[in-house]
């Protein structure tokens, strides 16, 4: 069939340009074998997006969903998975997994068969970075799959994100700050007392982290957690999807430094809880797919999601942003709670256009997007805390407005403050929603690959919550779930952060595009969701 044969429609907002810089060099080769994440309409999705829209205005649903429940009411219909089996077979592709509930079915055959299955012109794009296959324009539907399929993800395997971390420099090369203060490290309890988060160990609950690289070591984790005195280690399971593996680089600055801190941060916090870590490939399918296989996972069952990757959303194609949000609106819905690094380039997330960006997916409205600070203590108790801003090469809390989300309900009447001067109203999505220690100056101790170390960025901020969001589930006995709209209602659980920018903006009294509505108060946090009694947030998700 030819590419632009009137069967065919351009999938909206499947749309792809190569990366800057990067260069054509050929055809992909035809005979390379790859495997293809189709993505499905939801069945009732209008009642999804409503009782989602009411949890954001705190309104009683009724409990959350169990993953059984969920399958049931908005998966993907039996006739949608088995029209992609049809054409599927008709283009000599084989289904390898299906699952309604994340409404995903996942294709592999050739380079060739993709091309004439999707009519699209996968070629080999070379860039400074290295080299990946991809493609030009919009993947193209027959008529018995447009309205079918929602995102055909894959095809361009180009690094869908990057992690959120960042090593301290060398001594030498620590910069100086205005609040006179020298550089410093904390464990992770050290942290978790200094926000004053309750007593608890997270017992009972699962916190999911997704990784899209790199691998833990064992014996680090043992040793870690004995120096912490958590005789027990906590329990990690490793959880391979898209055939991603537990694969340590031997490199403590490449993504081994991403695991291991987001283990060790969530395992210091809440030692009783199990961690489920899924790794998959770094492209826009497999991070995907990670996601969704985290939120309908009825084996570990996880309440918590912790995601530290992320790029800027100019990066993405809309089909992606879409179907990622999609995701996270089933995870409100089951009563899991996602929380996601904000990124580390300050207000322009590392875009070198001159304009504003915000990193995603912390810019969904329908996760926890956690930001950064600076922290100095005195003693047990904080001393002072300021937006974290090392300048252009030391990193900076991200933050600012999305370009793709509306306005949530719980950020209605909000405003940004700018650096240069002056308020403006925010009319979008606003990022983050909270913030924790980032600066690297006052950064975490970490093991990675046998080596101790001190790590900051806002890849520690999101395991930081998980553990907390851990501690208060098993404590009250239930899942808080979708926590946005309840920190908003409730800023005076958080430590309003006033002092410093990111960049463009400004922190200020409330919330800001720097640090959200500040850093937790763990105790107040834990005391404003209390015991599980109440709706929307008493049944744990099954």
């Amino acid at each position: 069939m030819a590419r632009n044969s009137p069967a065919r429609h351009p999938l909206k907002g499947s749309e792809r340009q190569p990366l800057p810089r990067a260069k054509a060099v050929g055809k992909a080769d035809p005979a390379e074998r790859l495997e293809v994440s189709i993505l499905l309409r939801r069945r009732n999705g209008a009642a999804l997006t409503e009782r989602v829209k009411k949890l954001a205005r705190r309104e009683d649903v009724g409990g959350h969903l169990s993953r059984a429940q969920f399958d049931q009411q908005f998966g993907a219909d039996g006739a949608d998975i088995a029209a992609v089996r049809k054409f599927a077979e008709a283009h000599g592709l084989a289904v390898v997994q299906e699952h309604a509930g994340r409404r995903t079915v996942v294709l592999s055959g050739t380079v060739a068969q993709f091309n004439a299955a999707f009519g699209v012109d996968l070629q080999r794009f070379e860039y400074e970075g290295g080299s990946y296959r991809g493609r030009v324009g919009a993947v193209q539907l027959p008529d018995e799959l447009q309205g079918v399929v929602e995102a055909v993800l894959g095809l361009d395997d180009r690094p869908a994100a990057k992690p959120h971390f960042r090593v301290r420099p060398s001594p030498g090369n620590v910069r100086w700050h205005a609040d006179g203060a020298g550089a410093t490290s904390f464990t992770p309890l050290q942290i978790a007392s200094l926000y004053d988060f309750p007593a608890g160990t997270g017992q009972g609950e699962c916190v999911a982290i997704i990784e899209l690289g790199g691998g833990e070591r064992t014996a680090d984790l043992t040793t870690y957690f004995s120096g912490l005195g958590i005789q027990k280690a906590p329990n990690v399971t490793a959880v391979s999807v898209d055939h991603g593996k537990d694969h340590p680089t031997g490199d403590p600055n490449g993504p081994d430094g991403e695991v291991m801190l987001d283990i060790e941060v969530v395992g210091a916090v809440a030692p009783g809880a199990n961690i489920a870590v899924y790794f998959a490939p770094n492209t826009d399918a497999g991070f995907l797919d990670a996601i969704t296989t985290a939120v309908h996972d009825t084996t570990s069952k996880p309440s918590i999601i912790s995601i530290s990757w992320g790029g800027p959303e100019s990066s993405w194609t809309q089909q992606a942003m879409t179907a990622f949000d999609s995701a996270f609106q089933a995870a409100a819905a089951m009563g899991v709670t996602v929380c996601v690094a904000s990124g580390d380039n300050g207000s322009s997330d590392g875009v070198n256009d001159g304009a504003n960006h915000v990193d995603f997916p912390a810019s969904s409205p329908s996760v926890l997007a956690c930001g950064g600070t600076r922290v100095q203590a005195s003693g047990s108790k904080i001393a002072g805390e300021s937006v974290w801003n090392d300048g252009a090469q030391g990193g900076a809390g991200g933050g600012g407005v999305s370009g793709f989300f509306a306005l949530p309900a719980w950020q209605n009447g909000l405003q940004l403050t700018l650096t240069s001067g002056g308020n403006q109203a925010l009319t979008m999505r606003g990022v983050p929603d909270v913030s924790g220690d980032a600066d690297p100056e006052t950064g975490y101790d970490v093991r990675i690959d046998g080596t101790d170390t001190v790590i900051g960025g806002t890849s520690a901020v999101a395991p930081l919550w998980a553990g907390l969001v851990a501690r208060v589930n098993s404590t009250r006995g239930g899942p808080v779930g979708y926590i946005n709209p309840h920190l908003y209602a409730a800023a005076s659980s958080l430590n309003d952060v006033t002092t410093g920018n990111n960049g463009t903006y400004a922190a200020r009294p409330g919330w800001d595009a720097c640090t959200g509505l500040g850093s937790p108060d763990g105790t107040k946090i834990a005391t404003l969701f209390g015991e599980n009694t109440s709706s929307p947030t008493k049944s744990a998700a099954a």
